[in-house]
């Protein structure tokens, strides 16, 4: 099976700052992979790199084979990429429902043609993406009324609107109380397996419970991979990351 995504020799320096230094990784299609690492290793600028708001300083990225190391993060989006951020990425002043509709608009090939029928179209496909994310019932509601992990449902909402290949979810279970992280771990569960997904985040148990395979990164470089119970059993994880000696 070709890699969905294949990052080589990727490397983001600032300065003197080596954020990312030579990273080689792979993503298989349908595959659930984490990166994890402790602040500072590199984890959110990888999903900038993949993204493309972000450039590299040296390396290549491409996405089943194709080189889009030069592409721009609109394109990417066409291609397939979508992605998420620490923080909900959603328009206060629109309702859940047109959230999700202005996310899926740049992907249906009708851009300016507003025909009241294709709108209705669209709106019903993503009330059904709300439905699936289990807040439906609040597809009128304004989602600076929203709470933080209603918010976040929205957005993934919203992501996988735009028909993705490939889902990046930068620290989705940040900031959420148990219920809620209870939830987006329910929804991420039931995301189709021909949507890979690609997350970082430091709630181990939320990573654990969703990854199939788990990267860690540590001062830019990768330092360990496998299932997460090989990463677990790793001594240099474990020195690196989960030793709270570590800092």
């Amino acid at each position: 099976m070709n890699a969905l995504l294949g990052i080589s020799g990727v490397t983001r320096r600032y300065g003197a700052l080596v954020a990312v230094d030579r990273l080689d990784l792979t993503v298989e299609p349908g595959a659930r992979h984490a990166v994890i690492g402790p602040n500072g290793a590199g984890k959110s600028t990888l999903l900038g790199l993949v993204a493309g708001t972000v450039v590299p300083s040296a390396g290549r990225i491409l996405l089943d084979g194709r080189d889009i190391t030069g592409t721009d993060p609109a394109r990417r989006s066409r291609l397939g990429i979508a992605r998420t951020f620490q923080q909900p990425a959603v328009l206060g002043s629109l309702s859940a429902l047109d959230n999700v509709a202005l996310a899926a608009w740049r992907h249906t090939g009708l851009r300016g043609l507003w025909r009241p029928r294709r709108y209705r179209e669209l709106g019903r496909r993503c009330h059904e993406q709300l439905d699936q994310v289990g807040i439906a019932h609040l597809a009128s509601r304004t989602a600076c009324h929203l709470s933080h992990g209603q918010q976040r449902l929205v957005e993934i909402a919203a992501a996988l609107a735009t028909r993705p290949r490939i889902l990046l979810l930068d620290e989705p279970a940040a900031g959420l109380a148990d219920e809620d992280t209870d939830r987006l771990l329910t929804v991420l569960r039931q995301v189709s397996t021909e949507v890979a997904v690609l997350l970082i985040d430091h709630d181990l148990a939320f990573v654990n419970a969703l990854a199939d395979r788990v990267t860690v990164l540590h001062e830019g470089r990768s330092i360990a991979e496998g299932t997460p119970e090989q990463v677990g059993a790793d001594p240099a994880v474990r020195e690196a990351y989960l030793d709270p000696r570590s800092g």
